[in-house]
């Protein structure tokens, strides 16, 4: 009985702290609209974070490019463009890197917290969080 108790207590661990990852994909919400755009996939690469879109939700945005971004992204097709990048796990938050709007082409400082289990709060801002906006992501099943 006391060993059932243990394999139940511990199983329950292991699932908090899978589902308590990043890494997945996930849709995002516009933050103005309330509509989805897209699907993210965030993966792990030598110990910091990165998220790319995979799919573009709006139809009419689906072959664009990113026109207004600066650099190697310049005229990238927005589809397979890596948005965040090198962001890394610190306590209960994601942060330390960068994240590009692709409708503005502007790149922000990102920050990334959990709203329960299956939803995102990505914040990008410049300089303090105080000066940005946050969308919510939700993992995509």
């Amino acid at each position: 009985m006391k060993a059932n108790k243990i394999v139940i207590l511990l199983l329950f661990f292991v699932q908090i702290s899978f589902s308590q990852t990043i890494i997945g994909k996930w849709k995002t919400i516009d933050d103005e609209t309330g509509k989805e755009k897209a699907i993210i996939e965030i993966f792990e690469k030598n110990g910091k974070y990165y998220g790319k879109i995979i799919e573009i939700l709006e139809q009419e945005h689906r072959f664009r490019k990113c026109e207004l971004c600066q650099g190697e992204d310049k005229n990238k097709p927005i589809l397979g463009l890596v948005i965040i990048k090198s962001i890394q796990k610190n306590g209960a938050i994601f942060d330390g890197g960068k994240i590009t709007d692709p409708k503005n082409g502007k790149t922000y400082n990102c920050k990334i917290s959990f709203d329960g289990n299956n939803k995102l709060i990505v914040r990008g801002y410049i300089g303090i969080s105080l000066f940005g906006r946050s969308q919510t992501w939700v993992r995509d099943k």
